[in-house]
């Protein structure tokens, strides 16, 4: 019998973590904070979902086979991160707050209700100089799941929870290269599948997860050594 959402260790550990911060610095930042760079905000939702439990059995004792983030693979047809697997979020409306960017984009990218999302705390602005935003994370807990699904095909492909003992998996881990005019990225990758397609988290989501998981103790040993080219 699963531990019920409110109970569970992963909660508390990731409230703790919400209060402290990522210790500095900021490893995966790529490129400085600009001026002219427009307010954004993510939602990283943990939650509990017993029908899709993880293969992986993770090392952690709080990373239950139950444990999941909710993540969205963007259009291929988008201007800016085609394709990619993020996070709910985008760009800031005049006069929200971070969090209310985040609940108000996950509501309108995946059609979840934001009531029933438990807001657990911001991190510290991330820039993206790729899209030219700055980019606040926002930590949530999901105390009462809800149907989540693509709602603007124009947007997302894929709208997927992601079990994390499977992220966390030695074998879904990789190091992610590409080179962009004359400059190679180096960074963490994960593979994971989401029941019929396989997805790669790279770039912006997979530092803030690969950060996040190390913070918390979470991670386990990978080959660093084994690479994935992407064209750039």
């Amino acid at each position: 019998m699963s531990t019920s959402p409110a109970a569970s260790p992963a909660r508390t550990q990731l409230e703790e973590l919400a209060a402290a911060g990522f210790p500095d610095p900021w490893r995966h930042a790529r490129g400085k904070f600009s001026g002219t760079a427009r307010a954004a905000a993510v939602l990283i939702l943990f939650g509990v979902l017993d029908q899709l439990p993880a293969d992986h059995h993770a090392q952690a004792e709080a990373v239950r086979d139950d444990l999941d983030v909710l993540l969205l693979a963007r259009a291929a047809t988008l201007r800016s991160h085609a394709g990619q697997v993020a996070f709910p979020g985008g760009r800031a409306d005049d006069g929200e707050t971070m969090v209310d960017t985040a609940l108000r984009e996950a509501e309108e990218e995946t059609g979840l209700d934001p009531g029933g999302v438990e807001v657990l705390g911001e991190f510290d602005p991330l820039p993206m100089p790729a899209s030219n935003h700055v980019v606040t994370p926002v930590l949530g807990w999901w105390t009462k799941p809800t149907p989540v699904g693509v709602v603007d095909e124009a947007e997302s492909s894929h709208v997927f929870r992601a079990p994390v003992a499977d992220l966390l998996n030695p074998d879904s881990r990789v190091t992610v290269v590409v080179g962009q005019k004359g400059r190679s990225y180096r960074g963490p990758g994960f593979q994971i599948s989401d029941g019929t397609t396989t997805h790669l988290v790279w770039g912006f989501t997979g530092g803030i997860l690969d950060a996040l998981f190390d913070a918390l103790g979470w991670a386990e040993e990978w080959d660093r050594t084994r690479e994935l080219q992407l064209r750039p």
